[in-house]
């Protein structure tokens, strides 16, 4: 049985957030990206660059990030330029870029990885033939953040996710586009997950002269 919020007992009871941070994670600046690339690349960790570079630019979900497989990202024998994925939340599918920076990395962390077409990209720790799940993938992106001084509490996966998409909405002030880019059914959406407000508003409408 539950308890009232008015009763004493419940009192007793902490808030399931009671001193977390909660709400929507930052997304990283291009000074803190380069730091984890830093990072990742003095400390050899081919798998955990791949898998950044990756996720900055394909702007996914991690749930969709992880269950990537090496058909998904290559053909040929070389790293798509560009690839197509179905989102596991909307069902419906979303384009992204794959940049000089992520081929690059992939092609390493391939290389070293091997494995057929149909084989994870990121394999489990657990079984091989299965996927990274989130909370690994969540716990490198604490690890990452931690370790060029930011706090963790402040950043997430989703935080790759936005990092692109901010950057692009702050460049051309764009929602369309980044709503695409995003995979949002709703415009409304993409309002909310960039945290657009009217001082963005103002600004865009300042820079423009009639």
């Amino acid at each position: 049985m539950g308890h009232s919020i008015l009763e004493p007992r419940a009192r007793q009871n902490p808030s399931w957030n009671a001193g977390r941070v909660v709400g929507a994670k930052r997304p990283l600046k291009p000074r803190d990206v380069w730091a984890i690339r830093f990072y990742l690349d003095e400390h050899h960790r081919l798998r955990d660059r791949a898998l950044f570079d990756l996720a900055l630019d394909s702007k996914l979900r991690g749930c969709d990030v992880v269950k990537l497989k090496i058909g998904d990202l290559v053909s040929g024998g070389s790293i798509r330029n560009r690839a197509t994925v179905i989102q596991q939340k909307t069902g419906k599918p979303v384009q992204f870029e794959l940049g000089k920076d992520v081929r690059e990395s992939l092609l390493a962390w391939l290389s070293c990885r091997g494995g057929c077409i149909s084989d994870y990209v990121f394999p489990s720790r657990v079984d091989y033939n299965g996927h990274m799940s989130t909370r690994q993938y969540s716990r490198l992106v604490d690890e990452w953040v931690g370790a060029i001084g930011l706090d963790v509490h402040d950043y997430g996966t989703r935080s790759l996710r936005r990092t692109k998409a901010a950057l692009i909405y702050k460049a051309t002030g764009n929602l369309r586009a980044v709503q695409i880019l995003l995979g949002h059914t709703k415009m409304e959406t993409t309002v909310r997950y960039l945290g657009v407000d009217i001082d963005d508003a103002l600004t865009l409408s300042e820079r423009t002269e009639i």
